[in-house]
């Protein structure tokens, strides 16, 4: 009777060849996405005098970036990372230079805003898909799924640190230097870690799905099973709603509360370091579960901790219920990335992460959106309590969604639980 396997730790992904390199290179390039929303508002800010036209700018800016990922990732999966993205990150880079540069053209406010618009929105179409790309990058390369699981796990936290420490950078860089210049930073950053990421040796051995030998019939098909991608999209869909919601209700009560803007940017943190270490746990442990059978858990408990963050009678129990929420936040949406790529047909996982990340962002804003028309209306505690629905409601509708579990979808056989002992 042979031995079991080793359970691999963080280190084995690490011990992949070139996962080092390439996952630095990513990081890079994705710090951009951590720093370029609030470069983006402070530049039209300053170059308009109105914060009604930095508001609309960015909007359309977040619009066209979100929705037309899909779109971009199909690119991806088609022409391959090479072919597609070198391209994209070049003119999305040169068109937040063109619009860091008209923003510091003029001598005072008055910059046309439609001119500013126009930039943001071809900008926005053109954004470099890197984290679904490197999360199929992963799905390729890595036949272990407790492997896997780790690098899903490191990304989701890395993503979180990305777009904690990307403001304070902005932050730092208009200290001594006009918006504009951190909008330039994110020029660089984006083009630079794009071009290390696509020469990367593990990259150059991804094949795009066009030179893949695929059966006529399948030519072309969608997903193998709508419900199977369906089930992770609409859990991101719900978890993006809840911390949509959140950061406008922590401000909400900041201000209720008398507390200056500083509580807020803590308590917000408190959210990502209880996301990084839930999706540490998350990570080593080797689940017996399957992941369709925890992703419902996880928004449920999401939800829950969210509506007992309403019942907070003071700043210190609102943080502690916010971290505990934040547990569930990367584990939520590692499990959905390894549900979606597991339900991709060969050549199409660029595309399946593209939707989870699609139904976060678009669900974020519309809860921010949602929180705004209903803090001025209802009860803080209430609102709390509805934001944490919205999650426990996702998960109970994702227990319906989720269909069988694909076979044959990728080129070798897998266990028949996710995350084999």
């Amino acid at each position: 009777m042979s031995a079991p396997a080793p359970r691999p730790s963080y280190a084995a992904f690490f011990r992949i060849p070139h996962a080092r390199h390439t996952f630095t290179a990513a990081l890079i390039g994705r710090l951009s996405y951590g720093m370029v929303s609030l470069a983006v508002m402070l530049s039209v800010t300053e170059a308009t005098g109105s914060y009604a036209a930095a508001g609309t700018v960015m909007a359309l800016f977040g619009a066209t970036s979100v929705l037309l990922s899909p779109v971009r990732a199909a690119l991806i999966d088609r022409h391959g990372p090479r072919r597609a993205l070198i391209p994209m990150a070049s003119l999305y880079a040169t068109l937040l230079a063109t619009l860091a540069t008209l923003a510091t053209a003029a001598w005072r406010p008055g910059t046309p805003a439609p001119a500013l618009g126009a930039l943001a929105v071809t900008a926005g179409a053109c954004t470099p898909p890197l984290g679904p790309t490197v999360r199929a990058l992963w799905g390729e390369v890595i036949e272990d799924n407790r492997v896997l699981q780790r690098a899903y796990s490191l990304d989701g936290i890395a993503e979180e640190i990305l777009f904690v420490s990307g403001p304070l950078l902005v932050g730092a860089v208009v200290q001594f230097a006009p918006p504009a210049a951190a909008l330039a930073l994110c020029a660089l950053l984006v083009w630079a870690g794009t071009l290390a990421f696509v020469l990367s040796p593990a990259v150059a051995g991804v094949r795009p799905a066009v030179t893949k030998p695929v059966a006529r019939p399948g030519r072309g098909r969608r997903f193998r099973d709508g419900r199977a991608l369906l089930q992770p999209v609409v859990v991101a869909a719900g978890v993006g709603l809840s911390l949509g919601a959140v950061d406008l209700l922590v401000m909400a009560y900041a201000t209720r509360h008398q507390h200056g803007n500083d509580v807020v940017a803590w308590v917000l943190a408190a959210l990502s370091l209880g996301s990084a270490l839930g999706g540490l746990l998350n990570g080593a442990v080797d689940w017996r579960t399957t992941a369709r059978a925890r992703l419902p858990l996880l928004a449920g408990g999401l939800g829950l901790a969210l509506a007992a963050a309403g019942l907070a009678p003071g700043l210190g129990t609102l943080t502690v219920a916010v971290a505990c929420a934040g547990f569930f936040v990367a584990p939520a949406l590692t499990t959905s990335y390894l549900i979606a790529d597991e339900a991709a047909p060969p050549g199409r996982r660029t595309q399946a992460g593209a939707w989870v990340n699609t139904a976060v962002n678009a669900g974020s804003a519309g809860g921010t959106a949602g929180a705004g028309l209903l803090v001025g209306r209802l009860p803080l505690g209430l609102c709390f309590a509805l934001s944490g629905t919205v999650a426990v409601a996702a998960g109970l509708l994702s227990v319906r969604q989720a269909g069988p579990r694909p076979r044959g979808a990728r080129g070798t056989a897998r266990p028949a639980t996710d995350y084999p002992q």
